[in-house]
């Protein structure tokens, strides 16, 4: 597995590279890890005041000053890291870095402020999420909890995207421990709730008994687990099933993970890159507002 660290010497980059120290059981495959610092560029007038080799140095040794010790920290889990800084606007050279080295993954600590719809994460972040496509694993915190063995949950959409997300975390399970216990979670709109409607489309309310809107909602939970639960099974993953009822799906699943204290949510997103207030999903938007769970977007169905 490779896995690109952007680091900046703050405490949120630190939590990333502590993460990666972590996991043992990934370690012991061998990944292949590379620590990134991102420089950003000076004016063309100090260039010329101060020289060219005397800015390339400063920064060089600015870079190093960074990244040392998340080799060092590495080091001491049983990694050795490679190291590389760019010069430029640190999204968009993440992006390019991770296309470049093949990453498996991006790993980034983020101080974003949850509650305001255009800084969900901090702006590098956003920015990485709007420039590739490659899996990033948000932590939201400065602290990631200290187990090996993850409790994760990965939310379903009942199509492509979830069954994506599903295949990342069979493919890289050793990236959640040894032993990860996965919760699988679909949102099922809740059919007895006339609000429901203007979420369906509809305007008249069709007429459903109790025991109608039941057997609807077992359907599409039980035909939205029904392949990712076999993927998982196949690879000896312990799997739960959740099948939630509510009208916004994100607010549903912030709401459990955080009751049932989970350590980590995945979730397929099909967000829209281009476009700055739309990185990601509407249901992921909904749960990166809600919860500071550490999040893992896979962005390729």
């Amino acid at each position: 597995m490779r896995i690109l660290i952007p680091v900046d010497g703050s405490s949120y980059s630190k939590a990333a590279v502590a993460f990666m120290a972590s996991r043992e059981t990934l370690i012991h495959t061998q990944p292949e890890v590379e620590l990134l610092n991102i420089q950003y560029a000076v004016s063309s007038r100090v260039v010329r005041a101060a020289g060219s080799e005397l800015v390339n140095n400063y920064q060089a040794s600015e870079a190093s000053k960074v990244l040392k010790p998340g080799v060092a920290t590495l080091k001491r889990a049983g990694v050795t890291a490679r190291t590389q800084y760019f010069v430029g606007s640190p999204g968009t050279a993440v992006g390019k870095a991770a296309a470049a080295y093949g990453a498996d993954l991006i790993v980034m600590g983020s101080h974003g402020h949850t509650g305001f719809k255009s800084v969900l994460f901090g702006s590098v972040t956003n920015a990485v999420l709007a420039s590739c496509t490659t899996p990033v694993l948000v932590l939201r915190d400065e602290v990631m909890a200290k187990k090996e063995s993850l409790r994760i949950g990965i939310a379903l959409d009942g199509g492509k995207f979830g069954v994506a997300a599903v295949k990342f975390v069979v493919k890289h399970r050793d990236l959640f421990g040894a032993q990860p216990s996965v919760t699988l979670m679909h949102v099922v709109p809740d059919l007895l709730n006339f609000k429901t409607l203007g979420f369906l489309g509809m305007k008249t309310a069709p007429v459903y008994e109790p025991a109608e809107v039941q057997a609807m909602q077992q359907a599409a939970c039980e035909h939205a687990m029904a392949a990712p639960k076999k993927l998982l099974e196949a690879a000896g993953v312990k799997v739960n099933e959740v099948c939630l009822t509510g009208n916004s799906p994100g607010d549903e699943i912030a709401v459990y993970v955080k009751k049932n204290k989970l350590d980590m949510l995945v979730m397929g997103s099909h967000g829209l890159g281009a476009l700055k207030s739309i990185t990601m999903g509407s249901v992921s938007t909904r749960v990166a507002a809600t919860s500071r769970l550490p999040l893992l977007l896979i962005r390729k169905a």
